[in-house]
């Protein structure tokens, strides 16, 4: 599931002035059952795994391993999930 206003960024550009009007993809990975809240952000080269969960509001800038909750700016995992019952 993706709420609203989420964005999953696949472009990137480099810092330097010589390559920083040059665009490069990076895919981003998103696992089954995953939940996206409203308003997340999700960067280039990402990985979400299977059965988590992005809070609202949340930057993903490193991968959010399976089962867990993460949430912030930058994210981070604030839970694990133990059963997909919780």
């Amino acid at each position: 599931m993706i709420g609203m206003n989420v964005t999953i960024a696949t472009l990137n550009h480099g810092l330097s002035l010589e390559t920083r009007n040059t665009t490069y993809p990076s895919p981003v990975i998103i696992g089954k059952n995953v939940w996206i809240g409203s308003n997340a952000t999700i960067l280039p080269g990402v990985t979400i795994g299977e059965n988590s969960v992005v809070a609202a509001g949340a930057v993903v800038t490193k991968d959010v391993p399976g089962n867990t909750v993460a949430a912030g700016v930058p994210a981070n995992v604030v839970k694990r999930i133990n059963d997909g019952l919780e």
